[in-house]
């Protein structure tokens, strides 16, 4: 064993642990000394948006002692911003051990001084953003790890407009909490009385909240026995989702029964995650069992979501990211001006890696499109940069994710799953299905086609692998992909762009990330982003071309295929 793991071990093994972790580390030390190994040769680092790791005793691994240390430093932060006292939210989700950790975060925090509202039981992670700015706390934490699979949890952190940290936040949080060298720093107990229980309530004032989004409601009461499948994939969204839709004014709601039970062993799953087709087998049977007209589906703390239908065969699919942001995006455009409620200063928001189609559809409907980093903080942090001088109406990415209204300030599942099955009805109305609808707007927009791929590089070198591909792209840019020539070389990270033909260059005016994107002539757009965390690179596709008519979607959609696999071959990856 390394001198310096092995000097981590016996910390813990001789320090103010309880008996369970030093028994399990033991164990360990008989049974799986690499697991050990692996468990203690680094700490888990608090990130930008907090910590996510495989659950277990040791520095790297998410367990009562890192919540706490990472619960001491935010606070101590808090503290410092906020001198006049600080009022915190914090939620979980289903997975196992996620009540525990929110427990641990909120005896921390009340030990400092800070007053908790904890939430009953578990919650989806948008009711947290909604709760931190309706009770106009400084902060708040959700413990989730997301779509992780089942041996992982997590700790995100959020500031005081219900959004996850930012700059200078984020930063300055990592510094506090890399402060707490010892689980003796930590306040672990005491102050109990700083500790508020909320449930029903909050529940009623989110769930008006998401009520105000709707904008056909005499739609929906026509079509109030539109036929929903939803699945919460053993998650939180059990919790809110049938009164939601109920609130609506929905009432043939079927959930996949199998799925239906929160259940952070995640039985029914590899992943619990809508994008993976996988997650969605059960309901996509059950929808078509049913004939419904509509699929939804949420993650485990219901941020994400996915939705399937029938397509022109009758044939039951799930929609991608980007065709769920632009369905939404439309039909938020285009209901409020139909309805004569659009605003002169409404904007919508995307990131750089979304499809330029909603670009397309907000400048031809002369709303303002913006564009941020990926991630759903950047949106918020536009918002808040706006705010006062334009109207946010919505915010999506191609990642399963939509922000719908400005009462929330993170990607929302509930609210997105109610607003779909409106636009279901809506063009139910219409005399036809979501999957057409996709359709007429290839036919008056453009048809746009994107596609993902992701590359890990296995091994200790993995992430020098990658950043040596980063590495080549910046210094040798590619002339042409697929005989297209590059037009705009656009480097996140040193936040330039360039056109290659005319030397001409420009600022980027975003944070920096290292993101790569080259735009071709032909309107072709490639993203290479590589993971912060992981030895994993996604490159992002994006092609388009004219659709004339509806009857050529299929003939053209195999074409938009055969370009972006001859672009990916181009590139040989």
């Amino acid at each position: 064993m390394d001198t310096a793991i092995q000097s981590k071990i016996n910390a813990w093994l001789n320090g103010n642990f309880d008996a369970d972790t030093k028994e399990e580390i033991r164990q360990l030390q008989k049974k799986s000394p690499d697991e050990l190994a692996d468990a203690f040769y680094k700490d888990l680092e608090f990130g930008t948006g907090g910590l996510r790791g495989i659950m277990g005793v040791g520095t790297n691994r998410m367990n009562k002692y890192t919540v706490g240390m990472a619960t001491q430093g935010y606070a101590n932060y808090l503290k410092l911003c906020f001198p006049g006292g600080v009022k915190v939210a914090i939620a979980h989700d289903s997975r196992n051990n996620s009540r525990f950790f929110a427990e641990t975060a909120a005896h921390v925090f009340a030990a400092n001084g800070i007053k908790v509202f904890l939430f009953e039981d578990l919650r989806p992670t948008p009711e947290l953003s909604f709760a931190i700015r309706h009770l106009k706390c400084q902060g708040g934490v959700v413990c989730t790890a997301s779509h992780n699979p089942k041996e992982y949890n997590g700790y995100k952190a959020y500031w005081d407009d219900g959004s996850q940290l930012v700059p200078p936040h984020d930063k300055n949080v990592i510094k506090e909490v890399q402060k707490i060298a010892s689980v003796d720093d930590v306040k672990w107990s005491g102050e109990e009385k700083n500790i508020t229980i909320i449930g029903k309530e909050l529940d009623k004032a989110y769930m008006e909240m998401v009520k105000g989004l709707s904008v056909y409601p005499e739609i929906i009461a026509k079509h109030h026995s539109l036929r929903i499948v939803y699945t919460p994939i053993h998650g939180t969204g059990i919790k809110l989702m049938p009164a939601v839709l109920e609130k609506f004014g929905f009432d043939n709601l079927h959930i996949v029964e199998e799925q239906s039970v929160p259940d952070g062993n995640f039985p029914t799953v590899v992943y619990p995650n809508p994008e993976e087709s996988e997650a969605m087998s059960l309901g996509l049977k059950l929808a078509e069992k049913l004939d419904a007209d509509i699929l939804c589906g949420t993650d485990p703390d219901a941020d994400r979501i996915a939705i399937g239908v029938k397509d022109l065969h009758g044939k039951w699919v799930l929609m991608n990211g980007n065709q769920t942001a632009v369905l939404a995006f439309n039909y938020l455009i285009e209901a409020r001006k139909t309805k004569g409620i659009a605003k002169p200063n409404d904007m919508v928001i995307t990131t750089i890696v979304t499809t330029p189609m909603i670009n397309e559809i907000a400048t031809k409907n002369k709303v303002a499109c913006y564009h941020v980093l990926t991630g759903f903080k950047w949106i918020a942090d536009l918002i808040r940069q706006k705010e006062g001088k334009e109207n946010y109406i919505i915010g999506g990415e191609e990642s399963f994710g939509l922000m719908i209204g400005d009462k929330i300030r993170d990607k929302d599942g509930i609210s997105a799953v109610a607003l779909l099955c409106e636009m279901a009805a809506y063009e139910k109305e219409k005399g036809r299905s979501l999957f057409e609808k996709m359709i007429d707007l290839y036919v008056q927009y453009g048809f746009y086609k994107e596609k993902l791929i992701s590359i890990t590089k296995k091994g200790m070198d993995g992430q020098q692998q990658i950043a040596a591909m980063m590495e080549a792209y910046r210094k040798n840019p590619p002339a042409s992909i697929n005989g297209s020539p590059v037009l705009k070389l656009l480097d996140y990270e040193m936040q330039k762009g360039k056109n290659p033909e005319t030397g001409e260059e420009w600022n980027i005016d975003l944070p920096k990330s290292n993101v790569l994107q080259f735009i071709l002539k032909d309107g072709t757009s490639i993203s290479a982003r590589p993971s912060g965390t992981e030895p994993k690179i996604k490159f992002y596709f994006s092609v388009n071309t004219k659709l004339n008519k509806a009857a050529d979607f299929e003939k053209v959609n195999e074409q938009l295929e055969e370009k972006i696999k001859a672009v990916i071959g181009d590139m040989k990856l």
